[in-house]
């Protein structure tokens, strides 16, 4: 930065034809501009510059310089007022993580490059906590109980985890009436949750974990949803993924008066501080479709 500010100082020097007009030109003193401008010619090892107490007039060497120099100074700026610009407008490329289980959003990520024809979106659908700043993601979609602290996170939406199964399995295994029923019974596994074959409850007032097992265990959400239908056992699936199903009556919600806190949709990013406007877009929208969305 200093060596642009010495740059700068000289080229306002030769413009202004002085020290003086150029010092009033940047608002600075005239000793400061006079200092900056002897810097840099003691850093090249040239003068550039012949003075006397009227004027100042290039030298052979410091003609060549300015020319070059003008013309980087102008890149420079013209680079700044570009990402600026970009910064501001809704625009460019977007790297988004999300998991594999959040189809639900897949829409609301088309209608917002709809909106936003300008944005190119480099969309990652991974069942992996990804680290944003080290591969180089603009913002993640997850969905937690967000620990990690040195992210920035705003909520999108709440999500309520149920336990269903469709009325076939429920008439063939029985109806479970508390928590530590799953226990003796079917149940389809989705390994992309954190505790995996250790469903949580709250319990009078406490939570419970219950070890369940079963004839299917997979890292895939839909595949999870299928074997539901397939009326293979009991399934624990955020309410928005089985929304639709339930509506219809082929999947049915139970132990409802045990279901754990509400966790949440979460947009999560490394820094608040100058946030793109890009990301800022991304964010507002999920909220705005999420709460005209059922299911969430």
């Amino acid at each position: 930065m200093d060596a642009i500010t010495r740059m700068r100082c000289f080229i306002q020097v030769v413009d202004s034809s002085g020290f003086s007009a150029a010092a009033r030109e940047m608002g600075r003193s005239k000793a400061l501009v006079s200092k900056y401008v002897g810097e840099l010619e003691d850093e090249l090892g040239v003068r550039l510059l012949n003075r006397t107490t009227r004027q100042v007039s290039l030298t052979e060497v410091g003609e060549a310089y300015y020319k070059e120099a003008a013309e980087i100074l102008q890149r420079i700026d013209d680079l700044q007022a570009s990402v600026q610009s970009s910064h501001q407008e809704v625009r460019g490329r977007l790297r988004v993580s999300a998991p594999r289980s959040m189809e639900m959003l897949d829409r609301a990520m088309m209608e917002f490059v709809v909106r936003y024809p300008e944005i190119n979106l480099d969309l990652r659908l991974e069942d992996r906590f990804v680290d944003l700043v080290e591969e180089g993601f603009d913002i993640a979609v997850r969905v937690t109980q967000l620990e990690d602290s040195s992210l920035i996170a705003r909520k999108v939406a709440p999500i309520r985890t149920v336990v269903c199964a469709s009325p076939q399995a429920i008439e063939l295994y029985g109806n479970p009436n508390v928590p530590s029923d799953l226990a003796s019974r079917p149940c389809i596994v989705d390994t992309n949750y954190r505790f995996k074959q250790n469903w949580a409850f709250e319990v009078d007032g406490e939570r419970q974990s219950v070890a369940v097992k079963g004839p299917v265990e997979v890292n895939s959400g839909s595949a999870a949803r299928e074997a539901a239908l397939c009326h293979l056992g009991f399934l624990r699936a955020p309410l928005f993924f089985i929304y639709e199903d339930i509506e219809k009556g082929d999947l049915k919600i139970i132990l409802e008066s045990y279901e754990e806190p509400m966790r949440g949709i979460y947009a999560v990013y490394p820094h608040r501080r100058h946030l793109s406007a890009k990301v800022r877009a991304f964010v507002d929208f999920l909220v705005e479709w999420s709460s005209k969305n059922p299911g969430c």
